[in-house]
């Protein structure tokens, strides 16, 4: 390698992660010698991260598909399985270990040493804003830096150990501005100008409001005249399923009802945006959506003892539905209850995207800089 620093981002899970730190990568790569290379395992992100290197109108990077054993080719050709991340890192340890530094999105990457990748510092991006222990997990210990959005998660993570105030920086929210700069002007989602209701389910199966509550909420959307629904789960709730499975889910779509499986849209905050009210359950998209602080509810399907839980801080946003029946009443009440959360709604926002003003992605370069220049200094 030349005398340049020399960073691999790695993009090692779903192409959905390319939101929120591809902006980083092109602010460090217009930067006098550094030089970096993006790496990806699923075959969309390039596509992706093409998107998003021509909104911000700049040069174009290098990007390498990882390799794949054949073992690893076998089991990554069955896709409900997932992306086999461990596998896919050793078979890259040797080309990924001559670099300076990593950064990656996935906390999978925690095990890089183990698998043999010990020259580069690891440089951690937790991708999301949401309030549970998985977004906190331990592995997070295992990297030399680690760059958040907001304060709450920098709070987290320093009373949990997991990080000093040496090797952490808090930058604000990156796929929020990478959002703005995708933003463009859609035709009308539905032809009834009526409120629109967004629900984002999340794709963990034992929180997921998905299964107890999809059904009835058709069902009732589609039988009053009040409002329209973007149905938008967490794109991985389906990005294992087959073509047929997908199709079928967006054939139920009408004049007033979207279900959107697979777009583009899940992924890049056009439906966050466009709606009124949210409905959810446990993903941190919410924070995206309350950047404008607007009515939420949210979908208790498990029965759980939340009120005193960190891990559903968010649920105290807006009213906390157990029973499907309720649901339709509760959302024809969420807008005029909204007061009754709305400073709430702007604390609990501030604190998990942090500072919303322009250069998240600068800043977090200029963090990642300042570090590999400390560290240096200590060789």
């Amino acid at each position: 390698m030349s005398c340049k620093m020399n960073i691999a981002f790695l993009y090692i899970a779903e192409a959905y992660q390319c939101y929120h730190g591809a902006s980083i990568a092109l602010e460090l790569a217009a930067r006098p010698g550094v030089n970096v290379v993006s790496y990806y395992n699923d075959p969309e992100t390039p596509r992706h991260l093409e998107r998003i290197r021509m909104a911000y109108g700049t040069p174009p990077v290098a990007y390498r598909r990882l390799r794949r054993s054949p073992p690893t080719r076998l089991m990554q050709s069955i896709r409900i399985l997932g992306m086999f991340k461990e596998m896919v890192m050793r078979d890259n340890a040797s080309e990924l270990d001559q670099y300076d530094a990593i950064f990656t999105l996935e906390d999978t990457v925690a095990s890089a040493r183990r698998l043999g990748i010990r020259r580069p510092k690891l440089i951690y991006s937790p991708h999301g804003f949401g309030d549970r222990a998985r977004g906190f997990d331990a592995r997070a210990a295992a990297f030399d830096f680690v760059l958040v959005a907001g304060d709450k998660s920098a709070t987290r993570l320093l009373k949990s150990g997991l990080v000093t105030a040496a090797d952490h920086a808090v930058i604000g929210p990156v796929k929020l501005e990478v959002s703005a700069r995708l933003r463009v002007q859609h035709r009308p989602f539905f032809k009834h100008q009526r409120p629109t209701v967004l629900y984002n389910a999340h794709k963990a199966p034992r929180l997921t409001s998905w299964h107890k509550f999809i059904e009835p909420m058709l069902g009732q959307f589609g039988r009053q005249t009040r409002f329209n629904l973007i149905v938008a789960p967490h794109v991985k709730m389906f990005r294992r399923r087959s073509v047929s499975v997908r199709s079928m889910w967006e054939a139920r779509s009408t004049d007033t009802i979207i279900i959107d499986t697979s777009s583009d849209r899940l992924m890049d905050m056009t439906y966050a945006d466009a709606a009124d009210i949210y409905v959810g359950d446990v993903s941190g998209q919410v924070y995206e959506f309350l950047a404008v602080p607007r009515p939420c509810v949210f979908l208790n399907a498990r029965g759980v003892q939340w009120r005193d839980d960190p891990n559903f801080a968010h649920w105290h946003l807006g009213d906390v539905v157990d029973d499907p029946k309720d649901l339709l009443s509760a959302i024809g009440s969420a807008p005029e209850r909204h007061d009754f959360y709305r400073a709430r709604q702007e604390i609990f926002a501030k604190a998990s995207l942090g500072d919303r003003s322009a250069g998240a992605a600068e800043r977090g370069a200029d963090a990642i800089l300042d570090f590999m220049g400390r560290s240096a200094s200590v060789r």
